[in-house]
């Protein structure tokens, strides 16, 4: 067994407190590569923020789990290098069950969610409580989900939503022993978040959920899933080289930074880091159709990607200087 401290991590017990006293969100980025994780750390650190490393089961599969625990090491690593170590935690997202939230805690990751949204509720009570007890013995950090967000990214799929019951919350926390709590409040998965006409905004999202969990867990830290705004600007700009996508829009920034000063205290980004680094690649193959050095076309993916997080960190999550 390989534990996280010695990779260097944290977990992400400590960020979580100091999210919910300062009125910010830590940034949770999913990553496969290694330009998605240069990108990340670089984003980070000259930002001064702290950073939840999230890798999807089937990230960890196209990865490959011993590239990965070497991978977060080399984060740790790069930090340092770059001139601030800033904390990061390496977090499996939506485990899907015990074995495979067992099989990250024992490789380094320093914290894992066990999504058992979609069973009924006394059985993800049941094995959320499984995955608590074999993780804390560990030091390790534990998120579950309480209700279901559509849409689809990896291998996480719903064709519909079901938002959060906020009179089941506390019993579940209660016995359960998670650490952070997903709930569902109208976000969801992926970059065909909510069919548009042009100009049209998605449906808000429902603060009165979200405000009502407050008050049955006050201090307890939420964390918000399918967080990504599916910037228009970039979706332009991959339709412009090629690409062939829908109206579609996701979660307004003045929303997610609304989420941030509250008991949010982790947001889950990744379909916005996708469609960046997708749009930058076909620009480059587009304008240079004779290139096919991977260097030249995933070296601005990276940096574009960059720019964007810091933009995510500074002007919607509030974490910049916080690490």
């Amino acid at each position: 067994m390989i534990h996280y401290k010695e990779l260097g991590l944290v977990n992400s017990r400590e960020l979580f407190k100091g999210a919910i006293k300062g009125g910010y969100a830590i940034p949770a980025f999913n990553f496969n590569n290694l330009e998605q994780l240069q990108a990340i750390i670089g984003a980070c650190v000259e930002t001064k923020s702290p950073v939840i490393l999230q890798v999807s089961k089937g990230a960890r599969k196209y990865a490959n789990q011993t590239l990965l625990q070497y991978l977060a090491k080399g984060a740790v690593e790069y930090a340092k290098e770059l001139g601030y170590a800033v904390p990061i935690v390496l977090h499996l997202d939506h485990g899907d069950a015990f074995e495979t939230c067992k099989a990250c805690i024992e490789t380094g990751f320093s914290s894992v969610m066990i999504d058992g949204s979609h069973l009924p509720y006394e059985e993800n009570i049941k094995v959320t409580r499984q995955v608590v007890e074999f993780a804390h013995q560990y030091d390790v950090t534990v998120e579950g989900e309480l209700g279901v967000l559509a849409g689809i990214e990896d291998e996480v799929s719903a064709e519909h939503s079901s938002y959060t019951r906020p009179e089941e919350v506390e019993d579940f926390v209660k016995h359960t022993g998670v650490d952070s709590l997903a709930i569902s409040i109208g976000t969801s998965h992926g970059a065909f978040k909510f069919k548009v006409k042009p100009g049209e905004m998605p449906p808000p999202l429902r603060f009165d959920i979200l405000e009502e969990v407050e008050k049955r867990l006050p201090g307890f830290p939420i964390v918000l899933h399918g967080a990504s705004s599916v910037p228009q600007d970039i979706v332009d700009e991959i339709n412009r080289y090629g690409g062939k996508l829908d109206n579609t829009a996701g979660v307004s920034e003045d929303q997610l930074r609304r989420a941030a000063s509250s008991a949010v205290c982790k947001i889950n980004i990744d379909s916005d880091g996708r469609l960046a680094m997708t749009a930058a690649i076909r620009k480059v193959l587009t304008e240079k159709p004779s290139e096919f050095d991977p260097r030249n076309y995933l070296g601005p993916a990276r940096d574009k990607l960059k720019e964007l997080y810091k933009h995510k960190i500074v002007n919607v999550l509030g974490s910049a200087g916080k690490a």
